[in-house]
């Protein structure tokens, strides 16, 4: 045979092969194809009717497991077509001759990721990992990976994509294997999936986990971002571990993470709450040297801590200097500090504030006028008593059974009966809704001063 013979004939070889391997791949993907193109393209989940259950039935019974695979695998398949292939299958599993393994499984949700159809692979692989049919032991889905799976990018969406499910699930240990397995064999860990897990783990009150686990992460080489440091932070100071919370971010400053308002206001919320001022003070100036400033939630979370633990004056030295920020003031933070001025006998400092407010244009609320009558009458200083209910009628406010009680009782203790005549004008100004509900305890008391 001359050169140009054995050329021809390989030339000839060359595209008789391929043709031969499509024509027997083509001839074995045909039932499938053909289910494809039928009427079952325009439905979007298996009918139910009795009608394509047969069809599909009498398919399926002649469908193999080398057939599915074949078809899963054939690049000229559009992705999505497998997958509504697929879904038939499983949906009708019982008139399989074979169960859907974990090669089928696994091919299929390796193309959808490809194609980046993310959310489909996601619950395909939550089929797979929780259905009652499968649960197959971590080592088969990483031993397939190894021997199947050679694109990095797919592996590594793959692996965080199972972590994050095992987290959505509480399946914890499994999450962490499977954190533990990409550090091993080098794989990116998405720093997103593993603050997903963190979340999962203090949402479950498993504080110790989360704290376990973002030292995983630190060893690991990963770089923290301070969404994850605030995670544990936060289910540190739900237990009551504030020093805890603090040391650790003082311990990552120092690697680098750099914390953020949110998560010192974490730390603030939790010692204002416990009135714990020592550690509130070591939060404060860790604060000031990362150079972080206040916010207004930073000012509100303090000024309720300090009002309603006594230093009221530190709360409204707070609120002074946020109003000079132009931060705005809203009015249940004066209220707190009247509150916390009243119940240290202070109404002339609380009132002093209700005159600031008033300059300022910012309306009382009930609760403010409230506490000030209240405080004035324990403390017997009724001289501007009658001033703030009349205000506090002009502003559509009721005189309630609790302020009669008060009212009487203030004017009782001073003996300043002359004023005693305007109490009655009080109550006839106030709803008669009122008087209705008065307390038949309080009607002798107000009859002996002339109210009824």
């Amino acid at each position: 045979m001359t050169t140009q013979d054995f050329l021809k004939t390989l030339k000839t070889a060359k595209r008789a092969f391929p043709s031969a391997i499509s024509q027997s791949l083509n001839h074995e993907l045909t039932p499938i194809k053909t289910l494809i193109n039928s009427s079952f393209n325009t439905i979007s989940s298996p009918s139910k009717t009795p009608s394509s259950h047969s069809t599909i039935s009498s398919f399926l019974s002649s469908l193999s497991s080398h057939q599915l695979h074949s078809f899963l695998s054939d690049p000229s398949v559009k992705t999505y077509d497998c997958l509504r292939i697929f879904n038939i299958v499983l949906h009708y599993q019982s008139d399989l001759s074979f169960k859907p393994d974990i090669h089928a499984h696994f091919t299929l949700i390796c193309r959808l990721i490809k194609s980046r159809l993310y959310s489909d692979a996601e619950v395909l692989l939550q089929k797979f990992i929780l259905g009652a049919n499968y649960r197959y032991p971590f080592c088969d889905f990483t031993n397939w990976v190894e021997n199947y799976c050679k694109e990095s990018r797919i592996i590594t969406k793959l692996l965080n994509m199972l972590l994050k499910l095992y987290s959505d699930h509480q399946m914890f240990d499994m999450a962490v294997t499977a954190f533990e397995y990409m550090v091993d064999r080098e794989i990116e860990r998405d720093e997103k999936t593993c603050s997903v897990h963190l979340h999962a783990l203090v949402k479950a009150n498993k504080v110790d986990l989360g704290f376990e686990f973002l030292r995983r992460m630190v060893d690991s080489g990963m770089e923290v971002s301070v969404f994850s440091l605030t995670i544990v932070v936060s289910g540190l100071c739900g237990i009551g571990e504030l020093k805890m919370g603090r040391e650790l971010v003082e311990e990552m400053v120092g690697m680098g993470v750099r914390p953020n308002v949110i998560t010192f206001n974490t730390l603030v919320d939790a010692c204002s709450r416990r009135w714990d001022f020592t550690e509130l003070d070591l939060v404060l100036c860790l604060m000031g040297r990362e150079g972080v400033p206040f916010n207004d939630m930073t000012y509100k979370l303090l000024i309720e801590g300090y009002s309603g633990s006594g230093k009221v004056d530190e709360a409204k030295r707070l609120l002074l200097e946020m109003q000079d920020k132009d931060f705005d003031v809203e009015t249940y933070l004066y209220y707190s500090i009247i509150r916390g001025y009243c119940r240290l006998g202070n109404t002339s400092s609380g009132f002093s504030l209700l005159k600031t407010m008033q300059e300022k244009d910012i309306s009382p609320c009930d609760g403010t006028y409230w506490c000030l009558i209240s405080g004035m009458c324990k403390v017997g200083d009724m001289g501007q008593v009658k001033e703030l209910v009349n205000e506090f009628l002009k502003k559509g406010g009721e005189v309630n059974d609790c302020m009669l009680n008060e009212l009487v009782n203030g004017y009782q203790k001073t003996g300043i009966m002359d004023e005693l005549d305007e109490l009655k004008c009080l109550v006839k100004m106030s709803s008669p809704k009122n008087l209705v509900r008065t307390p038949l305890i309080l009607i002798p008391k107000l009859s002996q001063y002339g109210v009824y």
